[in-house]
């Protein structure tokens, strides 16, 4: 904010006073932003870590923050995988081939999912045998 502050055309000193006078007022709390982040990032959107860590840093938080907040637990990586398989599947129909598995790694993939943590939810589902 400080940049962008001082490309307006604002001084240094007043661009200090204020953003001092913003975070102790409490207006300004990178911690908070953070911890809303997360939510929003793994409830909200469904991300994987990879996926919410490039989603705070685009917002602009010190990965010292990020890596302070967002700490990694497959259990909740995993269960939110499995959601958006579920949902996902609904679209694809009862019969799933080979080439609906890779869709399905890619998508999730996409989303910053970890390849264990995409294994472990693809192998919850049924494929045909199909060379599809």
């Amino acid at each position: 904010m400080r940049e962008k502050l001082i490309k307006k055309g604002f001084s240094e000193d007043i661009v200090s006073r204020t953003l001092d006078y913003l975070k102790q007022t409490g207006l300004i709390d990178d911690a908070a932003l953070a911890a809303n982040l997360i939510r929003q990032a793994l409830e909200q959107k469904h991300l994987g870590y990879g996926a919410a860590r490039q989603f705070m840093q685009k917002r602009g938080l010190p990965r010292e923050l990020i890596g302070q907040t967002l700490g990694y637990d497959e259990d909740t990586e995993l269960r939110n995988a499995r959601k958006l398989l579920d949902k996902k599947c609904r679209t694809m129909g009862n019969y799933l081939t080979k080439k609906d598995k890779k869709r399905l790694y890619d998508f999730l993939a996409r989303r910053g999912y970890s390849p264990v943590v995409i294994g472990k939810a693809l192998g919850d589902l049924k494929f045909c045998e199909g060379d599809d």
